[in-house]
């Protein structure tokens, strides 16, 4: 045998292997659902991983306000953000954005860790958090996953 009989797959839009899959917050710890969350819009998981291809799943979180944070990080924890004025510096604690949405905690928990470019942008507009346990997405027939069991 003269050549190699395998060759290394390289997915592409094209071939990637996407699906819809729904994630209970429930209970979850909010940086480890994250990272578990961003591995699943990445596609770390599939033996297929291309890290160049939005290869990953869309991901549904739900029950996003049963989320947990530990110590005193829902007092202690800022999200700064800047209105780009002098002086437009603005900050809430982990409180006041739960209280104003709890899905963007969530949402920016997630963001966080994916990459900072175009493909991270695109893998974010892969995911979907819900307040509540009903989501609009029915007709995707995603699969439900248990984080407890996921790696």
């Amino acid at each position: 045998m003269d050549t190699l009989s395998y060759k290394t797959i390289s997915a592409n839009k094209a071939t990637a292997d996407k699906q819809w899959v729904v994630v209970d917050a429930e209970g979850q710890s909010l940086g480890r659902l994250a990272s578990k969350v961003a591995i699943l819009l990445r596609g770390k998981h599939k033996p297929s991983f291309t890290p160049h291809v939005d290869c990953g799943d869309n991901v549904i979180v739900i029950n996003s306000e049963k989320i947990n944070l530990t110590g005193n990080k829902w007092n202690d924890k800022t999200y700064i953000r800047h209105t780009g004025y002098p002086g437009g510096q603005r900050s809430l604690t982990a409180t006041e954005m739960f209280g104003k949405d709890p899905a963007r905690l969530v949402e920016k928990s997630v963001k966080g860790m994916l990459p900072k470019n175009k493909l991270g942008a695109a893998l974010f507009r892969n995911l979907n958090v819900v307040v509540g346990s009903e989501h609009t997405h029915a007709a995707q027939k995603p699969t439900a996953i248990n984080l407890n069991e996921f790696k």
